[in-house]
């Protein structure tokens, strides 16, 4: 058995340990799945062992690759935190805000002017589910959301602080119905199929909370959908199929729609700032101080009377403060 095992097999099956399946997992590493694959065999042949069982339908672990997977996990952190210990604090701070328009942009304007001196990169990647896994590869250093609704392995590698309880709103055509009404209860959306995400892997945190919300209402969960990116494709699309989108109420207006805020309950978003855990940044610090200073003026940690949020999240908000 091999004792100097390169670090980089380890990362891709870590990666199809978790999403078992080659091609997200690629995606998720960035590389081409057949480089994924070659690693992979690399790995088994250097342990001697084989990992996963192939079919043409699924991918699962042997009992090695069960075994495999605290060892894998434990050594790329200790690898992680080396390298964020002795990082360039000069390098650029990739920062997700989720989508363009949303409310963590004040986070990070006030963060640049906290440290003006680092460059904090914006980026939008539209549900923490997808951004966690890119903080883990590297592609990413910070985001924003809900961090109970991650995996507990991908919660213990990473670090989290609470910014903001945000109100839920539902996005309708502004010919709907409900278009009309200044604020929709939760009943009212009885009968109606609701997109939260469904299907996009990326924001499965997302659409568990949606879930959470609407059992036993009436209300369905609209099933998977083509992701629309732009203002353009969100209107096309949401023409096409005239279903409401839940979001938050920070959320950008598309064309052709209006944002109505949920009452009776009020739903609350409960919004995180998320890093890689060991990660040591000026911007970092900046964003902290940033999102902390805002919480505090703005009362984003106060939860409003009749609001409604899983016992779990509110658990998380207050113990990662």
């Amino acid at each position: 058995m091999a004792h100097d095992i390169d670090p980089r097999l380890l990362r891709a099956f870590v990666a199809v340990a978790d999403e078992l399946h080659f091609t997200r997992a690629a995606a998720r590493l960035y590389v081409a799945q057949q480089a994924l694959s070659r690693d992979i065999r690399r790995l088994e042949r250097e342990l001697g062992t084989e990992l996963f069982v192939r079919t043409t339908r699924q991918v699962a672990l042997t009992g090695d690759g069960e075994r495999l997977v605290p060892y894998a996990q434990a050594v790329l952190a200790a690898y992680d935190e080396l390298g964020a210990a002795f990082a360039d604090e000069a390098r650029p701070l990739l920062v997700d805000l989720n989508s363009d328009g949303m409310i963590t942009a004040r986070v990070l304007v006030r963060a640049r002017e906290l440290a003006p001196h680092c460059e904090l990169m914006a980026r939008f990647e539209s549900g923490l589910t997808g951004a966690a896994a890119k903080i883990l590869a590297g592609g990413l250093d910070v985001s924003f959301g809900r961090f109970a609704g991650l995996e507990p392995a991908v919660r213990a590698r990473l670090s989290a602080q609470p910014v903001r309880y945000e109100p839920m709103a539902v996005l309708v055509p502004e010919d709907h119905v409900l278009a009309g009404r200044a604020e929709v209860e939760v009943a009212a959306l009885a009968g109606e199929s609701v997109y939260a995400g469904a299907g996009n892997p990326g924001t499965r945190e997302w659409t568990d909370l949606a879930e959470r919300l609407f059992e036993g209402t009436g209300v369905r969960i609209a099933p998977p959908a083509p992701v629309a990116i732009g203002h353009e494709e969100f209107r096309r699309v949401m023409e096409k199929h005239r279903t409401p989108v839940l979001v938050g109420v920070d959320f950008p207006v598309m064309p052709g729609t209006v944002l109505r805020p949920l009452v009776r309950p009020v739903p609350l978003s409960p919004v995180s700032l998320v890093w890689r855990k060991g990660l040591k940044h000026p911007g970092v610090d900046a964003l902290r101080a940033a999102a902390a200073e805002l919480a505090e003026r703005e009362g984003w940690l106060t939860t409003p009377p009749g609001s409604w949020l899983p016992r779990e999240d509110l658990l998380q908000m207050r113990g990662t403060r």
